[in-house]
């Protein structure tokens, strides 16, 4: 039962990664960190210069496709989710540094909770 529940959430971290950065990425949300309408504008909001937006972009997608072939590929999990882990929890530590309302730090938390529980179960 665990198991399941596990490949559940390590389904909905990279297809959540994918949305947000292949469909959403040029989309207003309620998430974005300060006034940003797109992701973009986000990570400019964070004061980082544009070459990170870029970093982070390729090693999310990247990550989020790993968490998926890890489905098959056990060995993918570990070092996939572990990735997810510190980028979400410096997505957590811009929010806090522009001083967002908690809301808007929800699903990088939520994403870093999960992508926790992936590595425990994995390791």
């Amino acid at each position: 039962m665990v198991t399941i529940l596990i490949k559940a959430i390590q389904i909905l971290v990279g297809v959540g990664l994918l949305n947000v950065w292949l469909l959403r990425a040029n989309l207003s949300t309620a998430y974005r960190g300060g006034a940003a309408t797109n992701l973009r504008e986000e990570f400019a909001t964070y004061g980082l210069p544009p070459f990170v937006f870029y970093l982070v972009g390729f090693l999310k997608v990247t990550s989020a496709l790993l968490l998926l072939a890890g489905l098959w590929f056990p060995g993918l999990v570990f070092p996939a989710a572990a990735v997810i882990v510190v980028l979400m929890a410096g997505a957590v530590s811009m929010h806090i540094k522009i001083r967002d309302p908690l809301q808007k730090a929800l699903p990088a938390a939520a994403m870093l909770t999960m992508s926790l529980l992936i590595c425990t179960s994995a390791m």
